[in-house]
């Protein structure tokens, strides 16, 4: 039996990838094949109702210093992080010296913009060759992993934040009790711990089963987040759905009685419980379509290979890995992936050693078809790559069923 990591309830498997790679190592072609594998199993805990991995995969393998990902790669999310910036000046960063603290900066694309409205600030990130990035653009950041005693040395030296605020980061850190403690050392009376994760009940509406993999650890809802928070003397006050990333949920959180729950916190969790988004039975039925998408997809690249066509795979992003692994995708039905990180050109793909290429080659000449890995940023890349349309290529994506565009 597995037990949970946030209330050691018993947690109930809903679905097993099996042996996977980390999705986030890619190796060249000299390099050995044998990588790092994990078991990717998801469940549900019937106690308090949190959905998580199975295994955990030690952080510092994921989160080291050449860790590829880059939050400000993409436009679309350049303009969410920089509206995010200015909701929080605007609202919560108004006081006398305001100081603002983020947990997994990346590249400091959220915190440029509180820097540049002259507002103390402070990114934690793990990852070396990003937080540089971010050095580089004047952005103060502090190269460690975000726990209690790192946040209890944060505010000796720079005082208490009003502001503590993550994207993309809460879900990847199996150990919330140490992150919530470190919350609560660090953060100023009245002020507010802020995240924004994927939904577990927009990855269930729209079969993006993707989105479970090594990083992903917790797949939230906001019965699950009101939960741990309460576990360790917080409130969840508000809660904000999102389009980013396939659909993902912000949360803000207060000390318990600082401030009165916004009515779309009991309207989400109502909505969660109508949805059956803490019932198995729902879970595992997110399991039938995993399996359907998988054969679906894997019989259309047989069949347009078979009929002499070219494909190749674009965007080499994390979640990708999940789909090429558990289907059995290799260089036999898709040759190659596009990509535009000049970490991952010249590299494979983690597990499926699919080569990956630079995105300007995209077009010499282009394939008959592409399969949207980074279906997260489609119209982003449909308009971008509008050519590959206009000379008959077409898109196949898989979500929330195998389709040609």
């Amino acid at each position: 039996m597995s037990k949970c990591r946030v209330c050691e309830g018993e947690v109930r498997k809903f679905f097993d990838f099996g042996k996977q790679p980390l999705s986030d190592t890619f190796l060249t072609e000299q390099e050995s094949g044998e990588a790092y594998h994990f078991r990717l199993a998801v469940g549900l805990c019937t106690r308090c109702t949190m959905v998580q991995l199975l295994e955990e995969v030690p952080r510092d393998r994921m989160f080291h210093h050449d860790y590829p990902y880059h939050s400000s790669g993409s436009r679309r999310m350049r303009e969410h992080f920089a509206q995010t910036a200015r909701d929080l000046l605007a609202t919560e960063l108004t006081g006398e010296d305001p100081f603002c603290v983020e947990i997994g900066s990346n590249d400091g694309v959220m915190l440029g913009v509180i820097k540049d409205a002259g507002v103390r600030h402070l990114g934690v990130e793990p990852s070396g060759g990003v937080a540089e990035l971010a050095r580089k653009d004047g952005v103060r950041v502090r190269t460690d992993f975000f726990e209690e005693t790192t946040a209890r040395l944060i505010a000796g030296e720079d005082g208490p934040a009003d502001v503590i605020y993550a994207a993309n980061t809460i879900c990847h850190i199996p150990y919330l009790d140490s992150i919530f403690r470190g919350v609560d050392a660090l953060l100023r009376p009245g002020g507010v711990f802020v995240f924004e994760d994927p939904y577990l009940g927009d990855i269930v509406e729209r079969n993006t089963f993707d989105q479970i993999y090594d990083e992903h650890f917790f797949l939230f809802t906001a019965r699950s987040v009101r939960g741990v928070a309460h576990r360790f003397g917080f409130e969840l006050v508000d809660v904000h759905r999102l389009p980013v990333h396939g659909g993902e949920v912000r949360y803000t959180i207060a000390r318990r009685g600082e401030r009165a729950p916004s009515p779309a916190v009991p309207a989400l969790i109502a909505e969660e419980t109508s949805r059956g988004l803490a019932e198995l039975g729902t879970l595992e039925k997110l399991g039938d379509g995993i399996d359907r998408i998988c054969a679906d997809l894997v019989a259309l690249l047989r069949d347009l290979r078979g009929r002499g066509l070219s494909v190749a795979g674009y965007g080499a992003t994390a979640k990708s890995a999940t789909v090429t692994n558990y289907a059995g995708i290799g260089p036999d039905l898709l040759p190659c992936v596009y990509d535009t990180t000049p970490a991952k050109i010249g590299r494979l793909m983690p597990g499926s050693r699919i080569p990956i290429r630079s995105a300007e080659e995209f077009g010499r000449p282009y394939p008959d078809y592409a399969v949207l890995f980074a279906w997260n940023h489609t119209e982003e890349i449909l308009a971008k790559e509008e050519e590959f349309a206009a000379q008959g290529g077409r898109w196949i994506v898989y979500v929330p069923e195998v389709r040609v565009l």
